[in-house]
């Protein structure tokens, strides 16, 4: 017996940003997925961080300039105090500065209100999975920019050269978004394994989460472009 995927539980998604038609527009492609549903909606992002406290969803998707409170900070507050939702930016190639600096700020995506709306509702589906997600064209810019100090470290590439060939596998599948469960069954491994690689790897890259690791994996050319 098949079971229809609109059956299956959705990644409840709480979306954030200033611009009212933004959020219509991004709306209308999540729901253009029944695995996906938007639960709640905030212009600013004091609100959006108190209707993830309200509605405790898988995802949220922030605007990276929002009045009240950006969503950087907001990423941040979502982190402290709702830890199991993943906090994803929504960003434009105008916003460099801050596509750096929220690397530091817990977030586990980077998608371009421009980009590929199949980007968009991948992207909500690879951190809903406890993946990470990079838009490609973001990837590169991020590069470009220094990766926030992380992917033209001088040593990035000597780093991850010094990882067993597992672990630079475990990495390049990081790199591509993919979640532990993900790896695992790509890898034929068990997902406790999967994990005690990645701590091994953000020990050795000296990185503290996914997305910092994807951009050296990125860099290190270990993810297709």
């Amino acid at each position: 017996m098949t079971t229809d995927v609109a059956d299956a539980t959705p990644v409840r998604v709480v979306l954030a940003d200033d611009e009212a038609m933004i959020r219509a527009g991004v709306r209308a492609i999540l729901a253009t997925d029944p695995r996906i549903e938007v639960v709640a909606e905030a212009g600013d992002g004091r609100a959006a961080v108190e209707l993830v406290r309200a509605h405790r969803p898988r995802v949220a998707l922030l605007d990276i300039r929002m009045p009240k409170l950006d969503g950087l900070s907001a990423a941040a507050e979502i982190r402290r105090l709702v830890p199991q939702t993943a906090a994803v930016m929504l960003t434009t190639f105008g916003e460099d500065d801050h596509i750096a600096r929220a690397l530091g700020h817990g977030a586990s995506g980077f998608l371009l209100k421009s980009g590929d709306p199949r980007e968009l509702i991948a992207g909500v589906h690879a951190v809903a999975d406890g993946g990470a997600y990079l838009s490609p064209r973001v990837a590169r810019r991020v590069i470009e920019l220094g990766g926030g100090r992380l992917a033209r470290r001088p040593v990035a590439r000597d780093r991850t050269a010094a990882l067993t060939d597992r672990e630079r596998e475990v990495l390049a599948l990081v790199g591509a978004g993919l979640s532990n469960a993900e790896i695992a069954r790509r890898l034929h491994l068990v997902e406790g394994t999967v994990k005690t690689y990645l701590t091994s790897i953000f020990t050795r890259l000296e990185v503290r989460n996914r997305v910092q690791a994807a951009i050296i994996a990125y860099e290190a050319g270990l993810v297709a472009q």
